[in-house]
This record gives structure tokens, sequence and C-alpha cells, in this order.
């Protein structure tokens, strides 16, 4: 359990070490996503009841594409400076490499948000620093983060991967995009936690077995 650990945290902070260097994923998820927020908060020039039925949307919106420039780009540098062939080379446990980029992916989304949301928060006179709410935040972040780390170790080799990844992700993170939009607007409306329950169970669900499924596979799909 150690070593799996050591590995797991030596290449979260290899990704962390590079992204600190170049600040070239993580710039470019993070004026992305403000753009999307500013865009959205002068297109939609509506009441403050209005915004709050819009307002999950708008924020995960935001969210899975930047989620989405960022997991592109993190695969593909690996492989287009060899890092993906020394991981190979690593005496490690495969599924150490997944749980490290996935982690590593994570965090560089996790960074954004917590820049985003106070920016939207401000924009859109909407509350949105509640403990329900930023655990979905943290639990749709999660299952994306976990799927998109494997399509794109998947799509890599491919000429086409920045066209392909999308085309793969999204129709399987629906589900943990819906549950999440669901729960988040909850939050944001004050709905009876009763109701948002069966939503944040679809996120933790979605997560658990997305999580197991990816780790089981990882192997194969990074030898193929």
């Amino acid at each position: 359990m150690i070593p799996f650990l050591k590995s797991t945290a030596a290449i979260v902070w290899k990704d962390i070490k590079t992204e600190w260097r170049t600040r070239e994923n993580l710039s470019a998820m993070l004026v992305f996503s403000l753009l999307v927020i500013l865009i959205f908060n002068f297109a939609l020039e509506l009441d403050l009841r209005a915004r709050e039925s819009l307002a999950g949307g708008v924020l995960w919106a935001t969210f899975i594409f930047a989620g989405t420039i960022g997991l592109n780009r993190s695969m593909a540098v690996e492989k287009d400076r060899g890092c993906l062939d020394g991981l190979l080379l690593a005496p490690v446990d495969r599924s150490a490499i997944f749980v490290g980029k996935t982690v590593g992916n994570l965090f560089f989304m996790l960074v954004v948000e917590a820049i985003v949301l106070p920016v939207y928060s401000f924009l859109y006179g909407i509350s949105v620093f509640q403990p329900g709410f930023l655990l979905v935040v943290l639990l749709g972040s999660i299952g994306y983060s976990a799927v998109g780390t494997l399509l794109a170790t998947m799509v890599v080799q491919t000429r086409t991967r920045d066209i392909l990844l999308p085309i793969l992700l999204f129709p399987l993170t629906l589900p943990v995009v819906i549950a999440a939009v669901k729960a988040s607007q909850g939050f944001i409306q004050s709905v009876p936690f009763a109701e948002i329950s069966v939503w944040v169970n679809i996120l933790i669900t979605y997560d658990l077995i997305f999580l197991a499924v990816a780790i089981m596979v990882f192997d194969y799909i990074l030898e193929e």
C-alpha cells in the first residue's frame, strides 16, 4: 500500500511541478471558464429568480468544457514529450499511474473552480458557498476527472484526439453532469435535502462504479 501511495504522490507532484513551470494548461482552463461565465452574464439579462433557475446549468457547462481542455492537454503532454513511455517502463503498479493522473487532473479542475466560484457568485448575485453545494462540486469533479483520464489515455495515440475525446466523454459523463446540475440547482434554490438526496446518491454511486471500472481496465488500455 505504501509503495502505491508513494508512486501516486510522485505522479501528482510531477504534474503539479510541470504545470507550475509552464502554466499552459491551468491558464487556458481559467481564461476559458471566466470568459464563459462573463458571456452568459451579459447574454442572460434576467432577474434574480430567473438567474437562479439557470445557475446550475451555466456553472456546470463552464466546468465540463474547461475540464475537457485540461484532460486533453494532460495526456497529450505526456505522449508528446515521451513521458508516457517512461511511466510504462517504471516499476510501479499501472493503477497508480491512473490514480495519480486522475488526482492531478482533479487538482487542476478544483483550482479553477475555486477561482471561478467567487467570481460567479459576485456576477450572478447567487450564494454558492454552502457545504452541500461544494460537496456536489467535488463529487461531480471526481467522476468527470476519473472517466476523462481513462478516455484521454485511450485516445492519446490517435491523430484526432482533440475531437475524439469530447465525443466519447460527454455521453459517458452525462449521468454525472445531469445529477450535478440537478443537485447544484437544488442547493441554490434551497430545496429540502430529501429532494436533492437522490441526485447526490447518483453522484456517489457513479464515482464509485467508474473509479473501480477505470482502475480494472486501465492496464489493458495503457498497453493498447
